[in-house]
């Protein structure tokens, strides 16, 4: 089979999609053939290396961990699943970019008909990662959310969960998502100079924040008032230890529960992933290099 992989730290000249042997499931695991993977700024800082105290690679390495597709075998000991069926899921060795990969079975969960591929396929990372931050900062009817990143893969996914929660939220994001962010009942701010002061006019107060980007937010976040608890990052990790805010994101929120939960809510048509854009997995350089552009709406998708 097809997969990418680098064999060194470096940018997105360092990929290659190589062939490999086809893995053959152990027990409790199941073989997904891919039909969809998305990809995610954190799996670009692992292959360049700045994760490396954290998350350090074994190379050669792959790289992903979003995927949806069809089981096309079983390990010792699989029961509830069978062969062919559409599933939605998780892998925890940077193995999902890749036209065939193992998927423990309590890492997934079915896919409903409603929900698109490339939807499915780029749903676990910036999913549980905004259901964990939402959920971190307390989210309660009226108050007033702020999400920094606000049209990224996280950020797009947060604030729709936040008004589900019944929350008044803004959005800071550049002025070209601005119209999606407001169709969905969010109210943009724009970044630069002065955006304290445009969220105060935006809101009276804010009662909860949450941070995807980093920088100097956190501070902001204290600034306007917003007590240590109720602000999460999930890009400011030293502000944890000097601030005592709160850093829950993906792995606090990983589970085949929540991609069910957020695949229901997909499928009833009360939250929305957009996606930027799709590209084969031999195009993987290019994916990964319009990553890098920044401003995303949403996310970007290999599709094997």
């Amino acid at each position: 089979m097809k997969a990418v992989r680098f064999d060194q730290y470096g940018g997105v000249e360092v990929l290659r999609v190589a062939d490999v042997p086809d893995p053959v499931p152990g027990p409790g695991e199941v073989l997904v053939r891919v039909k969809a993977a998305g990809i995610n700024p954190g799996e670009a800082k692992i292959r360049s290396g700045l994760l490396h105290a954290r998350w350090p690679a074994t190379f050669p390495s792959g790289q992903g961990s979003d995927l949806a597709g069809v089981v096309a075998a079983l390990g010792p000991d699989v029961t509830g699943v069978a062969e062919g069926d559409e599933i939605i899921g998780y892998t925890d060795d940077r193995a999902g970019q890749a036209e065939y990969a193992l998927v423990e079975q309590e890492h997934l969960t079915a896919r409903p008909a409603a929900v698109p591929w490339e939807v499915a396929g780029a749903l676990h990372v910036a999913g549980a990662t905004a259901y964990a931050a939402v959920r971190a900062v307390a989210v309660r009817p009226g108050d007033v959310v702020v999400v920094a990143g606000a049209a990224g893969g996280v950020g797009s996914i947060a604030v729709q969960l936040a008004r589900l929660a019944g929350a008044a939220v803004i959005g800071l994001a550049s002025e070209a998502n601005h119209e999606w962010l407001a169709g969905h009942g969010v109210v943009p701010v724009s970044y630069g100079d002065g955006v304290g002061d445009r969220i105060r006019q935006a809101s009276g107060h804010v009662d909860a924040f949450i941070d995807t980007y980093g920088a100097d937010y956190v501070q902001l976040a204290l600034e306007l008032g917003v007590e240590p608890p109720r602000i999460d990052t999930i890009a400011n990790f030293t502000a944890v230890q000097e601030y005592g805010v709160k850093a829950e994101g993906n792995a606090a929120g990983a589970s085949a529960a929540t991609l069910a939960e957020l695949a229901g809510l997909i499928a009833a048509g009360k939250l929305e992933v957009p996606i930027a854009a799709t590209f084969p997995l031999a195009a993987g350089r290019d994916a990964y290099t319009e990553l890098a552009s920044g401003h995303i709406l949403g996310k970007i998708v290999l599709l094997p």
